[in-house]
């Protein structure tokens, strides 16, 4: 692959996909970690740009960074009981302190502060739980002497792109097969686009190192999945979209302060039903504290989540298809979400009909079963027309662990929606505009 134009490239890219992005496409559900000298601070992870700090001052946040003993153990376990598949660590931020042993940056966690390799005890305690494993890199360095010279000096520029290529080698070479690489910060300066980087180059090197990979949109070429940050934005392409916990700071932030702004269970899984309703991912993240532990107000909504997918994964797992072509975003029912994979719709329902029954319209295909997701029971429906009626249903919802509960409605083939069949009238009005009937 080296050494190739970036239209050959994308080529031979295009001709792996499909089997390198297999298991990325049934994860849908991963858990995003930012841990650095920031996590000390308890502020933003750009604090060392934001408070202006001198590096000599921001570099003996090293003395007081102290992850305790198994930190990334229960980063890995919480991924896991949250239902998680994979884990993308940040392992190096804007900031510029390496979490592994780097020969390139001895501003790292190994030679300062608790004196380990963070990256090798976050891969190990991925593979020991099953999870696949995402390295998070940036290519902005706010630590480098070289990283602002670089713009107009071009042997500043060369010797920073080659500091940038050693950082990545250390990442793909020490640790075994990696999952993921997840640039950041190409759009920042000194470069804006890939050419600056160099990014063709470097990325066929780094695949030479490990075929397997699959790499995100932010050394600023398409490469394998767009990455929308804190929104939900379907592409047409695998897309992912990574999204903080109280839309506060992707670091660590005092437990009590943020709570508040925290997210509970049920909006974790309105997310999770955005996504994989339009074939995306959500990466969620966390921020550590400083000594490493999850923050409580993560870690609870989370655990709802884990138990409330253990029952209802199939809703969200796997290759889900857009309905009739379109992403989910206004689905069939106001109280409900929906994702579809042949032909089933899973019928999430936020709000739980007290009166016991429930209308869903707009569905054209014959119905054929209903049942809860949790535990095969059938449902009780009619269908007429384009109306379905769902009727004997509790007056509480079922679910236990985020009263989310989930139907799984079966069709006699791949279901036809359209919303429109609610009003004959407005299919009457089009017909006589299309006809040129308007005056």
């Amino acid at each position: 692959m080296n050494n190739v134009s970036l239209a050959e490239y994308e080529e031979q890219l295009e001709a792996t996909r499909d089997r390198r992005m297999a298991w990325w496409r049934e994860a849908r559900f991963g858990l995003f970690v930012h841990y650095g000298l920031y996590s000390v601070l308890g502020e933003h992870e750009w604090s060392m740009v934001y408070g202006n700090y001198p590096v000599a001052d921001y570099e003996r946040l090293a003395e007081r960074f102290c992850p305790k003993p198994d930190a990334p153990r229960e980063w890995a376990n919480l991924a896991v009981a949250s239902g998680m598949k994979y884990l993308v660590l940040g392992t190096r931020h804007h900031e510029g302190f390496s979490l592994w042993d780097s020969k390139a940056n001895p501003y790292n966690s190994v030679r300062l502060g608790p004196g380990r390799d963070l990256v090798r005890e976050t891969v190990d305690a991925c593979r020991e739980r099953g999870l696949r494993v995402g390295l998070y890199s940036s290519l902005l360095d706010c630590h480098h002497p070289d990283a602002w010279r670089c713009a107009m000096d071009t042997a500043a520029r060369e010797r920073f792109l080659a500091y940038i290529r050693e950082l990545h080698i250390e990442l793909l070479t020490q640790y075994g097969p990696i999952d993921i690489l997840w640039y950041d910060a190409a759009n920042q300066k000194p470069f804006y686009h890939a050419e600056g980087w160099n990014s063709l180059a470097l990325n066929q090197e780094l695949r030479a190192l490990q075929p397997d990979i699959i790499i995100n949109n932010r050394s600023l070429l398409a490469e394998d999945f767009g990455t929308p940050e804190e929104k939900i934005k379907p592409q047409d392409r695998d897309w992912e979209a990574c999204m903080t916990f109280n839309d506060l700071s992707w670091g660590y932030i005092d437990s009590a302060q943020a709570a508040p702004y925290t997210l509970s269970a049920q909006q974790v899984l309105r997310k999770l039903n955005a996504v994989s309703s339009a074939g995306g991912n959500l990466l969620l993240n966390i921020g550590p504290a400083p000594d490493g532990s999850v923050p409580p107000e993560c870690a609870a909504p989370l655990a709802q989540v884990g138990a409330w997918l253990k029952d209802n994964g199939r809703a969200v797992y796997g290759s889900k298809r857009k309905l009739n072509g379109q992403p989910l975003q206004i689905t069939p029912h106001g109280l409900c979400g929906v994702t579809a994979e042949a032909n089933r719709i899973y019928c999430w329902n936020w709000i739980w009909p007290s009166s016991g029954e429930r209308w869903l319209g707009g569905y054209q295909t014959p119905l054929r079963a209903v049942r809860y997701l949790r535990d095969g029971a059938p449902v009780d429906f009619e269908q007429a027309g384009d109306r379905i009626r769902l009727y004997n249903l509790p007056t509480t919802a079922p679910d236990p662990h985020a009263g989310v509960t989930v139907m799984e409605l079966e069709f006699e083939e791949e279901p036809v929606f359209h919303r429109a069949s609610y009003f004959p009238q407005l299919h009457a009005g089009r017909d006589f505009y299309r006809k040129g009937n308007a005056s």
